[in-house]
């Protein structure tokens, strides 16, 4: 290399960091790397079949606007009067802007506060609603009565669905596993939530 081009040649500038730290660990700012909301998963348990369920999954219709399938018990007890294939409760998965619509609206039930210990270390996060008639558009029916839910929300990152794919199945990387913190910010980003513990 000449003099002059040593002379003209620009001094490496160092570009801005896309982390932030929050409790000792790095969270990603990189748009591919950004937690989003793969599903929600609300759940309503009976513990029995026949007239209850069937309330149930009418309240699940109403709430949800598609069909609940029913969740079918996995043991057998005497003392709880479940036999193994029964029907115990039902269920319906919400994706896209469905999902979002009734986490906003779940939230606002519990005045937007989220306890610490609602999140399972892996990112996802669940809580529980007492009273269904607490959601938007949702009256008291006395010829149903009141039932509670349980909502679990699945979090995940751009390029997860390598893990789960038939064909050249891989596993991820370190830096595209969700964290707590993650979900944690995300959720006060997203939805204005206070973290209690």
């Amino acid at each position: 290399m000449s003099p002059a081009a040593k002379k003209t040649k620009k001094p490496a500038v160092k570009t801005a960091t896309h982390h932030k730290k929050i409790k000792g660990k790095k969270i990603s700012k990189k748009p591919g790397f950004t937690p989003y909301i793969e599903k929600v998963t609300v759940n309503i348990g009976v513990g029995e079949s026949g007239e209850k369920l069937a309330k149930a999954q009418t309240v699940l219709t109403g709430i949800a606007k598609q069909k609940p399938v029913q969740t079918i018990s996995k043991t057998t007890s005497k003392d709880w009067g479940l036999r193994d294939g029964m029907p115990i409760g039902c269920k319906v998965t919400l994706r896209g802007k469905k999902a979002h619509d009734l986490i906003v609206e779940a939230l606002k039930t519990r005045d937007n506060k989220i306890s610490d210990y609602s999140f399972d270390g892996q990112g996802n996060f669940s809580f529980g609603i007492p009273d269904h008639t607490s959601l938007k558009d949702q009256k008291y029916d006395p010829n149903i009565g009141i039932f509670g839910m349980d909502i679990s929300v699945t979090m995940q990152k751009p390029g997860y669905r390598i893990r789960r794919r038939r064909i050249d199945q891989r596993k991820i990387r370190q830096s595209q596993h969700i964290t707590e913190e993650e979900t944690k910010e995300y959720l006060i980003k997203e939805f204005h939530v206070e973290v209690v513990e």
